[in-house]
């Protein structure tokens, strides 16, 4: 396996650790008469701040991760990866797991550096497959 596609897996498996330590707070202060259900109407109670950002945050994941697969789709099948993908790969991974900590505890502007060092990371990495 490439080292692209490794942090792909990992960054997936970031992705499920976000999902649990977003759905446990989210199911004890809601309950389970709200998380059980068809959710056709807004919860009774609101999330705490802590626990939407973690939800906040597991959503940009999703968005961030379907450019990163797309850019690890490319490198692989151009078979363009090399050291300098691989490094954009591990910026990428080391960004989306400094950005939960980031978002959860507010840091500003860290959050949002942390955030553009992966976004840019994953776009470097589309550039260089297409220009190397």
């Amino acid at each position: 396996m490439t080292p692209e596609l490794t942090i792909l897996a990992l960054a997936a498996l970031l992705q499920c650790v976000q999902f649990v330590l977003f759905a446990i707070p989210a199911n004890l202060e809601l309950g389970p008469g709200y998380t059980m259900s068809a959710r056709d109407r807004e919860p009774s109670r609101e999330l705490s701040t802590g626990t939407a950002r973690l939800q906040r945050a597991l959503g940009n994941h999703f968005e961030g991760l379907i450019l990163f697969t797309i850019a690890v789709v490319v490198v692989t099948y151009a078979d363009k990866g090399d050291v300098f993908t691989a490094a954009f790969a591990v910026i990428y991974l080391l960004a989306r797991i400094l950005y939960v900590p980031a978002y959860y505890f507010g840091w500003r502007p860290g959050r949002s550096l942390i955030w553009a060092a992966g976004w840019l990371a994953t776009v470097l990495m589309l550039i260089y497959a297409l220009i190397s």
